[in-house]
C-alpha cells in the first residue's frame, strides 16, 4: 500500500512495507494474515490520521517547545512535560469527518468488543522493539469510545517512558508517527508470549513459551508471575516446565460498566486451579508449531504475544527479538560465584551488577536511585526507564522474562532479576548485594566470582550481643546448618511445615482414624531436629496456627472445616485450642517426647485473643505434665491488639515470655491486608500506631521481668526499626536465617550507642 492520506488500512492492506503507515506492530499483523497466521479481525488508524490530527490542531509547535525545555533524566520534569503534551493531545478534538471514518470501520467489522492498540512507527523494529511505550485498551465497545482510545493512543506517544526511550536512541519526537490497530477482542482463558529463541542465553535451538489465565496485559507489566515452558526448536519437545501460582486474572466485566472505556476486572481464581499449567501439554507444542511457522516466515527470531479462546490458539502480534547476544552463552562460561543465595527468582537479563539496593515503591520514587544502585520494585515497567538507566541492576517481587520491563533490561544491558516474591520485604535500603542475572540469584554482600573468598566474606563475623538473636525456622532440612551460625537460638519454630510436608493429614482426621500416634509421631521426629541441632540454645516452638482454609488443604480436611469469609479472623489459634482439646493433647504429646531428652525447648501460643484464654491454655498445659520439665517455659504471641492493651493481664495470667509478631500485629492495628495491592504499599511496621505499641509491649514486659521478642518481618527489613527495639529493652530479635549476620551487626552498632 503506498503511503497517503488514507486514514483507514484493513490488515489484508498492509505488509511488512509499510511500518510509516500503520506501525511495527499493524504491519506485522498484516504480514501475518498474508501467511496465513491465525490473527483476529482487525483494521489500522494509520499514522497518517495521527499526524493529520496533529496539524489540524496546531499544536506541534507547543510540544516542541516544551520537548526543547525537558531534562529527560529529571523524573519530576519528565512527568510534568507528558502530562502537558498528552493533555494538548487528548483536549484537542479529533476531526469529524476522520471519527467518522474510524466508526464506520468499527462497524464493518461487526462491532461489539476490540482490543485498541498503539503502534508506533518506530516500534518493534529489527534494533529497538520499544516494548510497552504507549497505550493498549482491552474490551473496548462502542463506537464513541473506540474514538475516545484511538485518541488516548495518541497521546500515549508522549508518556515519560516513551519520550526517555526515544531520546536515548536518538529519534525525533514529531517525526515518529503512531498508527492504532482496532482487533476483534479474544476472551482469553490463558495468553502470554513465546519467543522462537530463549531469550536470556540467545539459545537459537529452543522456544521458550510464557503463559497465564486471562488477559495478557497483567503478564507484560510485570504483575503476575507466568508458567514457563521450554522446547526443543527442531522436534518440538518439551524440555522444560516451571509452574507458578495465579491467584486473580483479569477478564471482561460481564456487567460491563456503562460509559467506561475499558470494562475489565480482576477475578479470582478457584483455589484448584491456582497452581494448575495455565496450559496443556498439546496446547504447548502446537503454540511452539506455530511459533516456528511464524520465525521461518520472517527469518528472524521473534516475540510473539498468543491468546486462547474456546479451544483455538490466536496470535495477536509478533515483532522481532531485538535483545540477541552475538554468542549463546554457555553455562561453563558463567562466571563462578560460591556463596549462598539469599533470594532467587527468574532470570530475566543477563549479567552480574553489584551495588546499595534502593526500594521504589513507584515512579513518582525513581530519583532515589542514583548511578550503581540496585533498583527493587514490586514489579518494573517501562515508566522506571530513567532509573533503570542509572541502575546497575535490577530486582522485583514479580514478572517474567516477557514482561516489557525485563525486555528493556536486556536491551540496555542491565541484569535483571524478577519474581522474588519478597525482594522488597527481605532487601532494605543501603543493603550492597550482587544480583546474578545469569541464574536468578541474588547475594548479601558483594561475592568474589572466582575464588572461594566470597564464601568467607558471607560467613559473617562472631560478633557477640546482649539482646539474644534468635532465627525463624521451620523446616527440619535446615536445622543444622543454621545452628552452626552466630545465632542464640530459635524465636520462632513453625509446626505448620512439618505437618503439611511429613503427616500431610488433618488432626481431627487421625484421631478418627485411629492414627493419632502415628502424628505424634511425625511431630516429634521433626521437634527433635531442631532441639538437637540447638541444644542448649532455646528451641521456641509456637503451637499450630493453621487457619481454616489451609486445614482443609490437608488431607480429609474439607470433613472438619468449614469456609470462612475472613480465615485471617476466624476460627484459629488459642480459640481454637480451648475448643479442640484432644487436638493440641497431640502436640503436647510430642512436645513431653522431646523434653524428656532435650530441655531447651518452649511453648508458644499464637493468636490469642482474651486473657482467660490464655490461663485455660496454662492450666491445660499444667493438667498434661509440661510442667515436670524444670526448664519448659510458655510464651505467648503478640499479635491482636487486645494483647496489647491488656499486657499487663496477659502477662500476670502465668506467661514466661511473649514474642511480637509485627505481620499480624500490623494489619490488625492499621486494618490492613498486607497481600492487597491496593494496600500493601501502605502497610508499615514502622506505622506511629504499631511503634507505640511495641514499644509498650516491651516496657512493660521489661517492668514484668518476663523475656520480650519479636518474630515479625520488619527487623529483617528496617535497621532503624531494630535499632529502636534495643533502645526500648527488647530480649531478642528473631529473624530469617538469610538476615542473621546483617541483623547481629545492627543490634551490635544500637548496642554500642547506648553504650
Amino acid at each position: 500500500m503506498k503511503q497517503g492520506t488514507k486514514i483507514i488500512a484493513w490488515f489484508n492492506e498492509v505488509t511488512k512495507e509499510d511500518i510509516a503507515l500503520a506501525g511495527g506492530k499493524g504491519a506485522n499483523l498484516g504480514e501475518m494474515v498474508h501467511a496465513g497466521i491465525s490473527v483476529p479481525e482487525g483494521f489500522i488508524v494509520t499514522s497518517e490520521a495521527y499526524f493529520r490530527f496533529i496539524e489540524a490542531a496546531k499544536i506541534a509547535h507547543e510540544i516542541q517547545h516544551y520537548l526543547n525545555k525537558l531534562d529527560v533524566n529529571n523524573s519530576q520534569n519528565l512527568q510534568e512535560t507528558s502530562n502537558l503534551i498528552k493533555g494538548k493531545i487528548l483536549n484537542s478534538p479529533m476531526p469529524a469527518d476522520m471519527a467518522s471514518q474510524i466508526q464506520a470501520a468499527y462497524r464493518k467489522l461487526g462491532e461489539g468488543l476490540v482490543a485498541v492498540r498503539s503502534s508506533a512507527t518506530a516500534e518493534d523494529l529489527p534494533d529497538a522493539s520499544f516494548a510497552g511505550q504507549q497505550r493498549t485498551f482491552l474490551n473496548v465497545k462502542g463506537k464513541e469510545n473506540v474514538v475516545t482510545a484511538v485518541q488516548r493512543c495518541w497521546a500515549s506517544l508522549f508518556e515519560p517512558r516513551a519520550i526517555f526511550y526515544r531520546h536515548q536512541y536518538g529519534f525525533d519526537h514529531l517525526k515518529v508517527g503512531i498508527a492504532v490497530p482496532v482487533q476483534k477482542m479474544v476472551q482469553s482463558e490463558a495468553s502470554g508470549v513465546m519467543f522462537t529463541v530463549e531469550p536470556l542465553s540467545g539459545d537459537r535451538s529452543k522456544i521458550f513459551i510464557e503463559a497465564i489465565y486471562g488477559l495478557g496485559e497483567p503478564m507484560v507489566a510485570g504483575e503476575i508471575t507466568p508458567d514457563q515452558y521450554t522446547l526443543e526448536k527442531d522436534t518440538v519437545k518439551i524440555v522444560d516446565k516451571v509452574i507458578s501460582a495465579q491467584e486473580w486474572q483479569l477478564t471482561r466485566d460481564s456487567a460491563g460498566a456503562t460509559g467506561e472505556l475499558e470494562a475489565n476486572i480482576k477475578s479470582t481464581i478457584p483455589a484448584s486451579k491456582q497452581s494448575a499449567q495455565k496450559l496443556t501439554d498439546e496446547d504447548i507444542v502446537a503454540l511452539a508449531q506455530i511459533g516456528k511457522t511464524i520465525e521461518e516466515f520472517y527469518q528472524s527470531p521473534q516475540d510473539i504475544e498468543w491468546a486462547k479462546q474456546n479451544k483455538k490458539l490466536f496470535v495477536v502480534q509478533s515483532r522481532p527479538v531485538t535483545t540477541l547476544k552475538e554468542k549463546k552463552i554457555s553455562n561453563d562460561a558463567l562466571p563462578t560465584i560460591t556463596a549462598d543465595a539469599i533470594l532467587s527468582g527468574i532470570a530475566a537479563s543477563p549479567g552480574i551488577g553489584v551495588g546499595n539496593v534502593r526500594i521504589v515503591s513507584d515512579a513518582s520514587q525513581i530519583d532515589k536511585v542514583k548511578d550503581g544502585d540496585v533498583l527493587v520494585a514490586e514489579m518494573t515497567t517501562p515508566d522506571w526507564a530513567p532509573a533503570m538507566k542509572r541502575a546497575i541492576a535490577i530486582v522485583t517481587n514479580r514478572g517474567g522474562r516477557a514482561a516489557h520491563a525485563a525486555i528493556v533490561s536486556r536491551e540496555l544491558g542491565i541484569p535483571c532479576v524478577v519474581a522474588t516474591e519478597i525482594a522488597t520485604k527481605t532487601l532494605y535500603d543501603g543493603q550492597e548485594i550482587t544480583v546474578d542475572g545469569y541464574r536468578g540469584h541474588i547475594y548479601a554482600g558483594r561475592v568474589a566470582k572466582e575464588t572461594k573468598a566470597a564464601a568467607t566474606v558471607m560467613s559473617g563475623e562472631h560478633i557477640k550481643t546482649k539482646t539474644k538473636l534468635y532465627v525463624n525456622l521451620a523446616n527440619p532440612d535446615m536445622a543444622t546448618d543454621v545452628a552452626a551460625q552466630n545465632v542464640d537460638g530459635v524465636g520462632l519454630l513453625r509446626a505448620e511445615f512439618m505437618i503439611t510436608e511429613t503427616i500431610k493429614t488433618h488432626p481431627r482426621y487421625m484421631l478418627h482414624e485411629g492414627k493419632a500416634e502415628q502424628f505424634v509421631a511425625g511431630l516429634t521426629r521433626g521437634i527433635n531436629t531442631f532441639a538437637k541441632a540447638f541444644h542448649p540454645r532455646p528451641v521456641v516452638y509456637r503451637t499450630t496456627d493453621f487457619k481454616t482454609n489451609e486445614y482443609r488443604n490437608l488431607h480429609g480436611g474439607d470433613r472438619y472445616e468449614e469456609t470462612e469469609d475472613n480465615p485471617m479472623l476466624g476460627y484459629r489459634g488459642c480459640s481454637r485450642y480451648t475448643r479442640e482439646t484432644e487436638v493440641l493433647r497431640l502436640e503436647v504429646e510430642a512436645i513431653k517426647n522431646v523434653c524428656q531428652h532435650y530441655d531447651n525447648l518452649y511453648v508458644m501460643i499464637p493468636f490469642v485473643r482474651f486473657v482467660d484464654e490464655m490461663a485455660k491454655i496454662k492450666r491445660f498445659l499444667m493438667a498434661e505434665g509440661l510442667y515436670q520439665f524444670p526448664n519448659f517455659k510458655l510464651w505467648m504471641m503478640v499479635e491482636v491488639p487486645s494483647n496489647v492493651l491488656l499486657i499487663d493481664k496477659f502477662i500476670d495470667s502465668g506467661i514466661d515470655g511473649v514474642s511480637i509478631g509485627s505481620n499480624d500485629l500490623t494489619q490488625l492495628i492499621l486494618g490492613i491486608d498486607r497481600d492487597n495491592p491496593k494496600l500493601a504499599a501502605q502497610f508499615d511496621e514502622r506505622d506511629e500506631a504499631v511503634l507505640q505499641a511495641i514499644e509498650k509491649v516491651i516496657k512493660v514486659s521489661k517492668s514484668k521481668g518476663i523475656t520480650c521478642s519479636i518474630c515479625g518481618q520488619a527487623p529483617s527489613t528496617y535497621p532503624e526499626f531494630t535499632e529502636q527495639l534495643v533502645r526500648w529493652g527488647i530480649t531478642s530479635v528473631s529473624v530469617t536465617p538469610d538476615m542473621i549476620d546483617h541483623t547481629r551487626r545492627i543490634i551490635a552498632a544500637a548496642e554500642a550507642k547506648l553504650g
